[in-house]
């Protein structure tokens, strides 16, 4: 890495696991203060204890709700109260129910709305004056998903293409105080979400026959693109979605 991120502060939702915690690994190897947070508190102390054994500085904020302001609130407040500043937000975390429109109840819907696109205006709206005190950046997780859709990825699809629109905004409304806003879209990244749909039988075939990269996604492979677009090298990098994906939009 070209630059360093020694002093900065990045808040990162769902460290727990899977992208969440490959981020703040990375974050934390490339020397900024995480400040990370989970609805699971345990899994969440395992990568806190992680980053300390690696001799990196995170902060635990867990169990916290960002599907809540208060929730969001506390983990910002958490960090200004730790470090005095936020350099960057990563709104990572997010939750969905996959069903078909006619087998989607209201419930389901709303909660995947709730957990996937509010956390993200949530998240963002708590964190907003320190970013623009920073001149900062917002992180916002996407999804191939936002770029089409497939059988029983209604709420999925609709979560994921707003997120790439809000990011959109937020780069126009944050440039007048410094910020940056970008999107990351992962392809089918290999975690623990995703082991159920990739042990269906031919699954991983089908999606690998999309690919131009002959290989599943890795959540580091996610987690070095954050690092890259939080660092100086890609100060130039404002309102994009950028795409991870092995190649799987561009050639499925």
């Amino acid at each position: 890495m070209a630059s360093s991120l020694d002093g900065k502060v990045v808040l990162i939702s769902g460290t727990g696991s899977g992208i969440g915690r490959a981020g703040a690994l990375r974050f934390a190897e490339a020397g900024a203060a995480v400040v990370g947070c989970d609805l699971d508190a345990e899994h969440n102390a395992e990568t806190h204890r992680m980053i300390s054994a690696a001799g990196g500085t995170m902060v635990d904020v867990s169990p916290v709700d960002l599907g809540e302001l208060a929730g969001c609130q506390a983990w910002v407040d958490r960090a200004i109260d730790e470090f005095g500043r936020v350099d960057v937000l990563w709104n990572n975390a997010s939750a969905c129910a996959f069903k078909t429109i006619d087998t989607m109840t209201v419930e389901e819907w709303d909660f995947s709305i709730r957990n996937e696109l509010s956390l993200v205006f949530l998240g963002t709206k708590a964190a907003w004056p320190h970013l623009n005190e920073s001149h900062g950046l917002v992180i916002n997780t996407a999804s191939v998903a936002g770029h089409g859709g497939g059988v029983g990825g209604i709420a999925h699809s609709a979560t994921k293409w707003a997120v790439r629109g809000m990011t959109h905004v937020m780069a126009a409304e944050g440039a007048p105080g410094g910020i940056r806003a970008v999107s990351i879209s992962p392809g089918v990244i290999e975690t623990a979400g995703s082991a159920e749909q990739l042990g269906m039988p031919g699954a991983t075939e089908a999606l690998l026959r999309q690919s131009l990269v002959p290989r599943l996604g890795q959540t580091d492979d996610i987690a070095k693109a954050a690092v890259f677009l939080a660092s100086d090298d890609a100060a130039f990098v404002t309102g994009i979605d950028f795409r991870v994906d092995g190649g799987l939009v561009n050639h499925g």
